[in-house]
């Protein structure tokens, strides 16, 4: 991880795409907390928020226990389980100026894809109630 900062340091920074999972921090756990903060709300119009399931396993399970419904009906993605836009070839892939906010492990520039946008680290919870504001938002305030 580089250039780490409190919430506080960077809360209400504009995002427009949110990442949760990949092959890395997609647990059934990380999923579920993104979930309790996502249920009965709406994705942000100005956020593309993608969901990578660690596993076929973790997949199978968030589907028995109706999480991927809930991401679909927030408006999130789901995508196929594994790896993600972090290598920046493939669906994820940020635009010049465009900020990620992302629940995976690194984010040195051009992560990504791009080494003219931005990639912010932040814990599953964090990452759902951003999607829900477009901005980066600190899920202990504001009724999450």
């Amino acid at each position: 991880m580089d250039n780490v900062k409190p919430i506080s340091k960077v809360e209400g920074t504009p995002i427009q795409q949110v990442v949760i999972g990949s092959c890395t921090n997609g647990r059934l756990e990380d999923l579920e907390a993104a979930v309790k903060i996502l249920k009965g709300r709406k994705v942000s119009a100005s956020v593309r928020m993608l969901v990578f399931p660690a596993s076929g396993r973790i997949y199978r399970k968030a589907l028995e226990l109706g999480y991927v419904t809930a991401f679909v009906e927030a408006g999130a993605v789901v995508m196929n389980p594994g790896c993600g836009p972090c290598l920046g070839v493939h669906q994820g892939a940020l635009g010049d100026g465009e900020a990620a906010l992302a629940t995976t492990n690194r984010n040195f520039k051009g992560r990504m894809g791009n080494p003219k946008g931005e990639v912010y680290l932040a814990s599953p919870a964090v990452a759902a109630a951003s999607a829900l504001t477009g901005k980066i938002t600190d899920p202990r305030k504001g009724g999450f």
